[in-house]
């Protein structure tokens, strides 16, 4: 294959959530809110959307499928591609954000979804694509067999071991996580692992050579010990059967409670069945009971229910009013609960001796289990890489929000996570200080793509509580918080309801599986500009937040008074922003997935660079930033380091990387300019002395024979 793979490395560093213009302008913002004299709003209820019925939901879904041919068309999809309806959110001024799953040729593509946005009247006016462009395959006969490929599956599987798999549980999949799409398998691997001794693991694989190209656990589980009985003397929902009480729990869309009786990992429906008796008390609040263990799970899943109801106009986890089955009491000593969204359930272990034998079913564990459906019913995070670290992320913050919610006396809300679970220091993460703990990460660098997701996890939870409280140190649930940051900053929050405002409508309206954190700053953005205003002070404290968490930089102040800093007095030292690209895609505008620390090529410092090109087909691609601060003195000059290879032979220069400055070219390199390793190349800038310009890397390819640009270390000074 001479076109070039980013494969699952390049995910944690290529997306910024592009938005694509499909009718005249980039996906925008919503007519803001009016403000207050500080800048402020209230937030719309249910993050701005519209509280939709069952049925009105499902005939929006039936007409976006029916819409769903010409939508491609309008993206400029492959006539191989096929656009799937998955769910509708419609905001109170009746605009439309569509979320799709894409086909080709009738194999599913690992990468391929996206939201279409839509005005009032049916115009398309944006997009969010986790994989831009159409989708180009050489073909769809794989060189290996799915037996093939379960084998080269368990060579590769790393979370698990004593690893097996069959050829029925290899399949056929178009991988299109990350610049070029490949064939490949995606493999089911079982063995003892990070969930107990039944993990399930997916490997994806190559289709032609067996080459690993990502995988992740199958259960998006909060990982630790467990607590058992925490909520206390509460009021939960049940069902009257024959003469007895079922856990049957109809206000909230059916949710039945079973009792799995310890049915393995493997099989945890097994020997279940439901929880039922001749009277409605259950429980002792003990585990001589195995009633208490239902009583927490019930209690925490209509907790999470009406929180979602309430905040988001949110009928359940897949948003259609219907309840997923909670199994408690799987497997023994399994410290462990997790969702699994191929059977549309909840498991929950009884914990170990290591906790006190207490099952795990607290408050925050029950949000954060039902919050990966949501995510899965959603964006549908992938769950490896820095989007599994939002994925994880995702569920503690909702989850923390429903402890907030319940408002239960003897679990008051904090950004504590399973603080309630007994376990070794009290608590498994903290939001206000993720890397209390020595593994988790409380600041963004440029290995939060390659950690296990639940400690990448801390970068989204360290955002959220900085957002939510702002700095400094705090009680709160009766916990101390410190709310410390990654930049020394101190600035206020805009509060917890808000912050989660903004991070719902993020994750239902603009984040796709791919979505990475310099992709999640761009879509809490939007959000936070369609809710309370582009120039709201929560949008600018949301800008804040990320900026101390080491993702991207603050917005300006737009209070009065703000000052404007002068073009020609720069900064010393190099006036780029991320220049190295150690920050990801943080200050630069991309066309494609430029910028990527994939493990395939190189950087020349660190282990980010920006790699053009190289598909062997006709491209163009450009890698740019503005508002660049031209030193007004000396002989300023852009000196950067460049390594070319390429497949072509001779002088003639077929594919081409240009440096243009304010859209004039000022040097282009070419194929007949390949090296070995990276060459500094400078470009003199004499010419835009004290200017304000904007530097664009642009790279074009002809039909055949690839070429690859990596560009790295630049600066301008």
């Amino acid at each position: 294959m001479n076109r070039k793979n980013a494969l699952a490395a390049a995910v944690a560093a290529a997306l910024a959530l592009g938005s694509v213009a499909v009718a005249t302008t980039q996906s925008t913002a919503a007519t803001p809110q009016s403000t207050t004299a500080a800048g402020t709003s209230a937030a719309r209820p249910g993050a701005g959307f519209r509280a939709m019925t069952a049925d009105a939901r499902g005939e929006a879904i039936r007409t976006a499928g029916r819409n769903a041919a010409a939508t491609a068309r309008a993206l400029g999809l492959g006539p191989d591609e096929r656009l799937v309806a998955k769910d509708v959110m419609i905001d109170a001024d009746g605009a439309r954000h569509v979320r799709y799953d894409r086909t080709y040729r009738g194999l599913s593509v690992i990468g391929g979804d996206l939201v279409v946005h839509l005005a009032k009247n049916g115009r398309i006016t944006g997009s969010d694509l986790a994989h831009q462009g159409a989708i180009r395959i050489s073909g769809t006969t794989p060189k290996l067999t799915a037996t093939d490929a379960s084998a080269a599956a368990v060579r590769h599987a790393k979370h698990v071991r004593h690893a097996k798999a069959g050829g029925k549980d290899s399949t056929l999949v178009v991988y299109a996580v990350g610049k070029v799409p490949v064939l490949a398998y995606r493999s089911t691997v079982t063995g003892a692992g990070e969930t107990g001794p039944a993990s399930r693991q997916a490997v994806i694989v190559d289709a032609s050579s067996g080459a690993p190209l990502d995988q992740y656990e199958l259960h998006q589980d909060i990982t630790g010990t467990g607590n058992g009985v925490t909520v206390g003397q509460v009021s939960i929902e049940t069902a009257q059967s024959g003469g007895g009480y079922t856990l049957t729990d109809a206000a909230h869309g059916g949710t039945v409670v079973y009792d799995s009786y310890n049915s393995p990992q493997s099989n945890p429906r097994q020997n279940a069945r439901p929880f039922s008796k001749a009277t409605n008390s259950w429980g002792n609040g003990t585990n001589s009971s195995r009633e208490s263990a239902a009583v927490d799970a019930s209690y925490g899943l209509a907790k999470t229910w009406d929180y979602y109801k309430s905040a988001f106009n949110r009928s359940g986890i897949r948003n259609d009013g219907r309840g997923a089955p909670a199994y408690v009491h799987v497997d023994n000593s399994l410290l462990n609960a997790f969702y699994d969204d191929n059977c549309f359930c909840m498991y929950f272990g009884d914990g170990s001796s290591q906790n006190g034998n207490t099952p795990v079913t607290a408050l925050d564990v029950a949000g954060h289990e039902m919050s990966h459906g949501v995510t899965a019913a959603t964006a549908n995070l992938t769950y490896s890489g820095e989007s599994g670290g939002l994925n994880e992320a995702t569920s503690d913050i909702f989850g923390t929000m429903v402890e907030f919610y319940a408002n239960n006396s003897g679990d008051p809300g904090d950004y504590y996570i399973g603080e309630k679970l007994n376990m070794t220091g009290g608590y498994m993460r903290r939001m206000d200080n993720p890397s209390a703990d020595g593994r988790s990460l409380s600041c963004w660098n440029s290995n939060a793509g390659s950690v296990d997701v639940h400690l990448s996890s801390g970068i989204g939870n360290h955002f959220f509580y900085l957002a939510a409280e702002g700095t400094g140190a705090k009680t709160i649930g009766g916990r101390s918080h410190n709310g410390t940051t990654c930049n020394n900053d101190t600035f206020a929050g805009i509060g917890k309801d808000k912050a989660a405002a903004v991070w719902y409508r993020a994750l239902s309206t603009y984040m796709t599986s791919t979505t990475n954190y310099a992709g999640a700053r761009t879509a809490t953005l939007q959000a936070a500009a369609d809710l309370y205003g582009t120039n709201s002070q929560e949008r600018y404290l949301v800008s804040k937040a990320w900026a101390a968490v080491s993702v991207g930089t603050a917005l300006p102040d737009p209070g009065p008074g703000t000052p404007t800093p002068s073009p020609t007095t720069p900064p010393s030292g190099n006036v780029l922003a991320n220049g190295s690209f150690e920050q990801g895609t943080s200050g630069w505008t991309q066309s494609q997935n430029i910028i990527t620390n994939s493990g395939q090529q190189a950087a020349r410092d660190g282990s980010w660079y920006a790699w053009m090109m190289g598909y062997g087909s006709t491209a163009a691609e450009s890698l740019s930033q503005s508002n660049i601060a031209v030193p007004s003195t000396g002989t300023p000059k852009l000196a950067f380091w460049l390594k070319t290879t390429t497949q072509e032979s001779g002088s003639t220069a077929y594919d081409t990387l240009k440096v243009n400055v304010n859209g004039t070219t000022l040097a282009t390199y070419s194929n007949a300019d390949a090296s070995s390793g990276y060459v500094q190349k400078t470009v003199d800038l004499s010419a835009y002395k004290g200017q304000t310009v904007k530097l664009e890397f642009a790279g074009t390819e002809d039909a055949y024979l690839p070429t690859v640009f990596l560009v790295d270390a630049i600066a301008i000074g």
